[in-house]
Formats: C-alpha cells, sequence, structure tokens
C-alpha cells in the first residue's frame, strides 16, 4: 500500500499527524536508510523499510488483537479519569483501535480490539444474531422453572422478550456463607446489562460475568486476565 510518510508513522502509532510530521522535518525518520524530510513523501509499505531511532517502524492496515478482559477497566478507547482495555495493549501498532462491542466494567474475558469496522459490524448487526457464551455466577439457585423461562425468552422491560438463550452446565459452587450458582449462558443479542437483567428477572444477582467466546473465536485459556495476545491467520480467517 501506498501513502504519505506521515500518515504511515501516525497510523502506527508514532505520534499525532503534527508531531510525526516534527519528527520528519527534523531528521529523524529515514526510509530505505535514507533520511526523509518531506512529509508528504509517498512510501510503499509492502517494500520500503521506515525506521526511527534506528527501529523499525511496522505498518499493519489491520490488526487484531485477543484481550483477556481484567474487573475495574472500562471498554473504551481513551478515559482521562480510568484505565482503558486499549491502555492495556502495550504494542499498538495502529492509532485507530476499538474495542468491538463492550463489556462491563466489572466484566472479565474475551474482547477483541481491532480496526477493522467492516469485522466490528459482521460480529455486532443484530441481523446477524452472533453468538457469544459466559460463564456466570449468581447469588441465589438457578432453579428449573428460571432455566427453562431463560431458555425461553425474559421480559427484562424492553420493549419485547430477549431473544432464545442456551444455558447449561448448571451447578452449585461450595460457599460456607452463601448459595451460589454457576452455569454457561449463550446469548445471541447484545442488549445493554442483557445477562444480569435476565437473572434480576428472577430475583438472582450476577456476582461474577466472564466472556468465554464470540462467534468463532474462543478466550484463549493461557492468557491471564489483563494478557493480550495477536489473533492467529487462523482465527482471523474464521472470524
Amino acid at each position: 500500500m501506498k501513502a504519505r510518510l506521515d500518515k504511515i508513522l501516525a497510523d502506527s502509532g508514532l505520534g499525532t499527524r503534527s508531531s510525526v510530521r516534527n519528527l520528519i522535518k527534523s531528521g529523524k525518520i529515514k526510509v530505505n536508510d535514507v533520511t526523509q524530510k518531506d512529509p508528504g513523501r509517498k512510501v510503499d509499505t509492502d517494500k520500503d523499510r521506515i525506521t526511527y531511532g534506528g527501529e523499525d517502524i511496522s505498518y499493519s492496515e489491520m490488526v487484531y488483537y485477543m484481550l483477556n478482559k481484567p474487573a475495574g477497566v472500562i471498554t473504551a478507547t481513551e478515559d482521562k479519569n480510568q484505565k482503558t482495555v486499549l491502555d492495556l495493549i502495550t504494542d499498538k501498532k495502529r492509532r485507530d483501535l476499538f474495542p468491538v462491542g463492550r463489556l462491563d466494567k466489572d466484566t472479565v474475558g474475551l474482547l477483541l480490539i481491532t480496526n477493522d469496522g467492516a469485522l466490528s459490524h459482521r460480529l455486532l448487526a443484530p441481523g446477524k444474531h452472533v453468538a457469544k457464551k459466559y460463564l456466570v455466577r449468581v447469588d441465589g439457585i438457578i432453579t428449573e422453572e428460571v432455566s427453562s423461562a431463560i431458555c425461553s425468552g425474559v421480559d427484562i422491560g424492553d420493549d419485547k422478550p430477549t431473544a432464545p438463550a442456551e444455558l447449561d452446565t448448571i451447578k452449585q459452587i461450595e460457599d460456607t456463607d452463601a448459595v451460589i450458582y454457576e452455569a454457561v449462558i449463550k446469548i445471541t443479542e447484545g442488549r445493554y446489562h442483557q445477562i444480569k437483567r435476565m437473572f434480576e428477572a428472577f430475583g438472582l444477582n450476577v456476582i461474577y460475568l466472564k466472556r468465554l467466546s464470540m462467534g468463532s473465536l474462543t478466550l484463549d485459556p493461557d492468557l491471564k486476565e489483563g494478557e493480550w495476545r495477536y489473533l492467529t491467520d487462523e482465527e482471523i480467517k474464521k472470524i
């Protein structure tokens, strides 16, 4: 791909468009080992080598990260007062990254971060019905009646009930002070606080929520909370 040198550097996360222009004009950027002072020079990202301070500047038109989101971090691109999921990506190759969908501040698990807007639309569009699977724990008993109702659709106060969900692997968690039940739930919608509201409709408070998968993308079990990795070529093809 051919593009202006200043645009490539800015998109690569080296700085703002104005700051990278200053770097170029001050002679700190080289293209194919030759100092380049023209911010508007067209560079072929597939053939030309760009360096800053002797280090290669890598450029990727589309990038994909899998993050195991920890609790206490907000799903946003930036915030002046709170840590965001993008703050956890320590090797940003683009400045136009964003999280696909959102997880509540206290929700953990799989989050896809990319700059691929078309992919984001395919995964989030209501008409696509992309399935999302979560591990949920509630303070109380998930009875057969609750399970049956969730699998049929629940009135959570919206214009219409939720779409039928799948609920399985239901079991009680041993706890000396409270009765805690755990289950795996799969939904095909993305309403505001949907899973929490579904269980609250039956007087059950969600105390832990972890996203396990989104479409064909499954959380890497080797990723600890707060850790991330690039998607593999196979994962990118599947999604």
